[in-house]
């Protein structure tokens, strides 16, 4: 444990944060090497893929495979920043792949959703 003083609005507040070590960090890097691995297949999928515009939270995907869209659906809800960020479809066709689900992280540019 190491303590450290915050100072917010002219308070002070002595905190202690604990430093993880080297060997739980291993069992950790296993599991995200593991998702990343099954999640490599969908985003090879050919077609025109609709990309996250901001880095944040999925808070809901409102389309499935087989659906039809046209430009300006929503296709899912992204929450960046505290907003909730409706993210359109910027082309017309039907949906071949969902990349992502809810609760997912992404970034700026990621491929959400895969249309044909």
């Amino acid at each position: 444990m190491r303590k450290f003083v915050v100072t917010v609005e002219d308070k002070k507040y002595q905190v202690m944060v604990e430093e993880v070590g080297g060997a739980p960090a291993a069992p950790s890097q296993a599991a995200p090497q593991a998702a990343p691995a099954s999640q490599a297949a969908p985003v090879n999928v050919d077609g025109e893929s609709i990309q996250a515009p901001l880095s944040g939270t999925i808070l809901s995907v409102k389309v499935s495979v087989g659906d039809r869209v046209t430009a300006g659906t929503v296709v899912a809800t992204l929450e960046a920043l505290k907003l909730e960020n409706e993210v359109p479809a910027t082309g017309e066709g039907t949906v071949k792949a969902v990349l992502v689900s809810p609760g997912q992280t992404v970034s700026t540019g990621d491929p959400l959703i895969v249309l044909e």
